[in-house]
């Protein structure tokens, strides 16, 4: 069994919708190449208009004081726990040193913007040295939320690979009417367990986007037992579950036989074996190379998921269709604001109509916990006991005005 408890999801990956949104300079590699979703790859003796061809940002040898830069938009903001800066194929080219900063922004901030001296942007990795051709790991223990992170390169050189992993901290602003997928990476669905990740790794399920080969879903090998394959999942919000989509485009020759679902409403997600896991979807005849789709309904909300995958093979996605609990959405929402850099938190209160000195009240009173708002009563800061500044922070905090 692979065991991912705690799993992590790298935040700026492309599938999340992570994008670089400047460089100091790029004469010899695309900036863009960070974030390709595939190992680097290099071919000797290839070269083009700019030299030899390589899979990564590599800038121009600098001949001036200074140091190079880039920009990535995480896909999915959240609070990063590791660095990946690989200089794969890099040798004689690659940074002598490197640093990496993130900061928390409202919105889609322009390049302009970012590099401005408005934005406050903290330190996540000091300087430190970088190995060529290697995968350098730092080790990252802010807890805040971030949007955007900046990797510096001293004083110049090549990186094939940025990787930026973490927790996804959704926004819940505005989800409480929506039905999503409840486990996403989007969002932060995690996979806790999985049986068997021979081929590729369950993570691949609660990828967004559709798989567009064999090579981008689960795959287990070939099962010579009478058992079968599972996988065990930790929902990003607890919710109401209406639909099941269970795909398996791609897989012409080895998808799963059959499928059953299973549903938890714990706090802590059960062990695959335990006997309170609750049937969700019978078990359930699959075709291959199809995306199918399983009305479902259920009592009460569930907070994690268990798919059993008979008796092995492959599936390229898998779907939790429904909406947010009430409860989980107070919580994401608590969880959210806490994490928040105090800039960003304090752009948030301004824009819901606080004077500066009310949102610095608020702000002064984090870590809020859980149901803070209700229990404050009149020990709540002094600007928030008005009707119209408490309806606006419990619009923020829990998605809905308090009563």
């Amino acid at each position: 069994m692979s065991a991912q408890a705690g799993a992590e999801t790298d935040l700026a990956s492309r599938w999340l919708g992570g994008s670089v949104v400047a460089a100091s300079d790029e004469s010899f590699g695309d900036k863009e190449n960070l974030l390709t979703p595939g190992a680097a790859v290099f071919e000797p003796g290839r070269y083009g208009s700019r030299g030899e061809i390589v899979d990564g940002w590599e800038t121009r040898r600098r001949r001036s004081p200074g140091h190079d830069w880039v920009i990535v938009r995480l896909g999915a903001p959240g609070v990063i726990t590791t660095i990946n800066v690989d200089t794969s194929f890099f040798t004689g080219n690659y940074p002598e040193h490197c640093a990496v900063h993130a900061c928390g922004q409202e919105g889609y901030p322009s390049p302009e913007e970012l590099t401005g001296r408005a934005v406050d942007w903290a330190e996540i990795v000091p300087r430190s040295p970088l190995r060529g051709n290697e995968r350098n790991l730092f080790s990252v223990v802010d807890p805040r939320r971030f949007t955007h992170v900046r990797l510096c390169a001293y004083p110049d050189g090549g990186v094939a690979r940025l990787r930026v992993h973490g927790l996804a901290v959704p926004d819940p602003r505005g989800v409480d009417e929506l039905t999503v997928d409840l486990i996403s990476q989007a969002w932060g669905g995690q996979v806790v367990a999985s049986s068997d990740d021979f081929y590729t790794a369950a993570s691949m399920l609660n990828r967004p986007g559709r798989a567009r080969s064999m090579g981008e879903g689960w795959e287990t090998r070939r099962r010579r037992d009478a058992g079968h394959d599972f996988v065990v999942f930790q929902l990003a919000f607890a919710g109401q579950v209406r639909r099941l989509i269970v795909d398996t485009s791609h897989f012409r020759y080895n998808a799963s036989e059959s499928v059953a679902v299973y549903r938890s409403a714990g706090r802590q997600v059960p062990p695959a074996g335990s006997p309170s896991w609750q049937p969700l979807l019978e078990r359930t005849r699959l075709q291959p190379d199809t995306r199918h789709e399983f009305a479902v309904s259920h009592a009460g909300p569930v907070s994690a998921i268990r798919l059993d995958a008979f008796p092995d093979g492959g599936l390229s996605r898998l779907r939790v269709i429904g909406s947010i609990d009430p409860a989980a959405r107070r919580a994401a929402g608590y969880r959210w604001f806490n994490a928040l850099p105090a800039s960003q938190a304090m752009t948030v209160l301004v824009d819901a109509g606080f004077s500066a000195a009310a949102a610095g009240e608020v702000i002064g009173s984090r870590p809020m916990r859980e149901g803070w708002l209700a229990a404050s009563g009149s020990d709540s800061p002094s600007q928030i006991r008005a009707g119209a500044s408490r309806a606006a922070l419990a619009t923020i905090l829990e998605g809905s005005p308090s009563r």
